[in-house]
């Protein structure tokens, strides 16, 4: 009996950057692992780390590296991930048939290619949400005419509701698509997971921070994307705060993005010499770096609440370290930190210092909420996720039997 198959379809897979890509590779490669038969779909013509059992296909044009951003907030145009879009369609419809097709949000917008894609495949077909597009573009500074703006909404809901299944990475997502008219029951709820290469690393054998000559002094971390939807003015104001009140407290903003650029200048001006901007870290020092803090930052702008989850929550616990959210109450990454953390409002720089404070005075409470932290980390991995998808993806194919009146001219092979 043939092996069931899987083709993903996102426009990054590593070493390209970009979170989506490395939440792909954990699941294909597991699904792999246990008797998939998995090809991933992604844009540029460039290497793929591709892992024992995951055929890669790059659909050609410049690597997408170059774009040097992460899953919502990359610096390509609205013409480049439309042009992004077409190529990933075009190079899917090509592939020999799968039984279920997955597409991901990253370009935006490619969900509304996924029913052609699925067709043409005769195949089941889920939509994996990390974010929800179009809502989602005005919180990243896209701005479409309004007439625009309501064509692309009818087509991505059009879309979402012909696919077979959408798995949201949160309950707040999830509430968000079944609002936009999703069937509830066709709504997965699959949270993302910490890099499995993330764990707690001892202060005294943690080499980065001998590297960055943090000794003693406690530090606060914020790692990750600098992004349009994660607002930094309170992280700076607080930081200006503790410049006067707390000035051994060292602040680490590590990370690439569209705002990267305005807080390094503002770090400048302000004269914040308690705060040091880093480069994101590769992947084999996340586990250093983010142990490296005593506490972790994380921020989003509350408009972007249902619309996406910031996975620095998640690294953060796993790493063992309680962190501080400032966003909306009714994020799942605020209810991650249920005795590992605290949710503050995004513009309240004066609470973020006296909680940071907090921390800095009571090492058993750091103590505390770090094993709770890794509790929770602990109870969802990439391995759990996969099973999760697996299950979700075999269901699905058994009950959708091979229509050959949808696919144009021909059966395609299999693969």
């Amino acid at each position: 009996m043939d092996s069931p198959s899987v083709l993903f379809v996102n426009r990054v897979f590593p070493p390209d950057k970009g979170a989506t890509g490395r939440c792909l590779r954990d699941v294909a490669e597991r699904m792999a692992g246990i008797g998939w038969r998995v090809t991933v779909v992604a844009d540029g013509s460039g290497p793929s780390a591709a892992p024992p059992g995951v055929t890669v296909c790059r659909a050609g044009w410049g690597h997408p590296s170059a774009a040097e951003g992460a899953s919502t907030d990359v610096r390509l145009t609205a013409r480049g991930y439309l042009a992004a879009a077409l190529r990933l369609s075009q190079r899917a419809l090509r592939l020999p048939r799968h039984d279920v097709v997955v597409t991901m949000t990253d370009p935006p917008l490619l969900v509304c290619a996924a029913p052609v894609i699925a067709a043409r495949h005769g195949a089941a077909s889920i939509h994996w949400s990390q974010d929800v597009f179009p809502a989602l573009l005005p919180v990243l500074g896209v701005r479409l005419p309004e007439a625009l703006m309501r064509v692309i909404e009818r087509a991505s809901t059009r879309a979402l509701r012909r696919q077979d299944a959408v798995v949201a990475i949160g309950r707040c997502m999830a509430g968000r698509l079944a609002a936009a008219g999703v069937p509830a029951e066709r709504i997965t709820i699959l949270p993302n997971w910490p890099d499995p290469g993330i764990r707690p690393v001892p202060r005294a054998e943690n080499p980065f921070r001998r590297e960055h000559g943090l000794g003693g002094r406690f530090t606060v971390a914020y790692s990750g994307n600098m992004g349009l939807a994660h607002p930094m003015d309170a992280v700076l104001d607080a930081a200006a705060m503790l410049a006067r009140s707390d000035p051994a407290i060292a602040i680490l903003l590590i990370g690439d993005g569209r705002r990267r650029a305005g807080v390094a200048e503002a770090v400048e001006r302000r004269g914040l010499t308690n705060i040091r901007l880093l480069p994101l870290q590769p992947p084999d020092r996340l586990a250093e770096s983010l142990s490296a803090a005593d506490l972790h930052l994380a921020t989003m702008d509350p408009r972007a609440e249902g619309m996406l989850v910031p996975s620095k929550v998640a690294g953060a616990l796993a790493a063992g370290r309680p962190c501080l959210f400032l966003g909306p109450e009714g994020s799942d990454a605020a209810a991650m930190l249920d005795g590992c953390g605290q949710r503050l409002a995004p513009d309240d720089p004066a609470g973020l210092a006296a909680a940071i404070r907090r921390y800095a005075g009571d090492p058993a409470l750091c103590a505390a909420q770090g094993a709770r932290a890794l509790s929770v980390a602990a109870a969802w991995d990439a391995a759990a996720a996969a099973r999760r998808f697996a299950a979700l993806a075999d269901g699905l194919r058994q009950r959708k039997p091979l229509d050959v009146s949808a696919l144009p001219g021909r059966s395609l092979p299999h693969a």
